[in-house]
């Protein structure tokens, strides 16, 4: 017995050893591909400039703010409609709905999980475009069409962690609450979810990394315009666009420039989780305090 749960230790620790090579050997993969564009331009005109034309032979520019600031506008404007409606689905299954209610809902909220992002970028042109563009004007390809596809991505990350969240919230905190003559929305806003705090800001921010890295829906439905966005209906190209649209036909500097928006990519990503997790600890060091 104690010789098949060593085995069993070695290989569970050659699997979590495995992933984190992984991590590691992909890490190492992208700076070493990335890192070599810097000799060509310089690290402030990379980041900070708009202009991206890497396939001009006489004067070409790798400037990818205009991709940092799509990416950050579509993402923030896809999380401001996902998260309050994504929290109030999670509160209703978990506190409010029935059996069979809770059951339906949440079937349906697996199938969203379940559908090809390219199904997503076909149902926005077929419907999303259209509306956008008889809404607001324009060609309707824009920062707003691929917000509310990816919001549309999101939610269903969002609602499951909200409702698992609650659900995992002791017992006696809601008897408790009750007990002191608290309504059932007062216990929800003031017990409930202060509780469930760390699960519920986890599930965003796992939204907000889908919606970050996601490819193909915001390709069909953005536009994929290298230029500065500046309205909602403006067409758009992020990051992940970027990569997608040149890595076909790019060759020598501009190849390593699409390795150094995927490094810059990553650090984004690996930064967002760093201060989700700084934020977690704190939320429990808050709570234990109060205790």
């Amino acid at each position: 017995m104690k010789r098949e749960n060593r085995t069993l230790e070695r290989i569970f620790l050659c699997c979590a050893m495995l992933s984190i090579a992984s991590v590691i050997l992909m890490t190492v993969f992208i700076f070493l591909r990335g890192l070599p564009l810097f000799r060509v331009t310089s690290l402030w005109e990379f980041l900070f400039s708009s202009n991206w034309s890497p396939t001009d032979e006489n004067n070409p520019s790798y400037g990818i703010l205009s991709f940092i600031v799509g990416s950050l506008y579509v993402t923030g404007l896809a999380l401001l409609i996902s998260v309050p409606v994504g929290l109030s689905a999670g509160i209703f299954l978990s506190e409010l709905a029935n059996q069979k209610m809770s059951k339906f809902l949440r079937s349906a909220v697996e199938l969203l999980a379940g559908i090809p992002s390219v199904i997503y970028g076909l149902f926005g042109i077929a419907f999303i475009v259209p509306m956008i563009r008889n809404l607001f004007g324009g060609n309707g390809y824009s920062v707003l069409s691929a917000a509310l596809i990816l919001s549309i991505m999101t939610l269903p990350t969002i609602v499951n962690m909200t409702e698992v969240s609650l659900r995992n919230v002791p017992k006696e905190l809601r008897e408790g609450s009750w007990a002191l003559g608290a309504t059932k929305w007062q216990t929800i806003v003031g017990v409930l979810f202060p509780a469930a705090r760390s699960g519920i800001i986890t599930g965003v921010v796992l939204g907000m990394g889908r919606a970050m890295g996601e490819t193909m829906a915001v390709l069909l439905v953005g536009g994929n315009a290298p230029i500065m966005p500046d309205l909602p209906t403006s067409m758009v190209r992020t990051l992940t666009m970027n990569i997608i649209t040149d890595m076909s036909y790019a060759e020598g500097d501009h190849l390593t420039s699409l390795f150094t928006t995927a490094m810059v990519l990553f650090i984004f990503i690996l930064c967002l989780n760093i201060g989700i997790q700084l934020v977690i600890k704190a939320s429990f060091k808050e709570q234990k305090g109060r205790v």
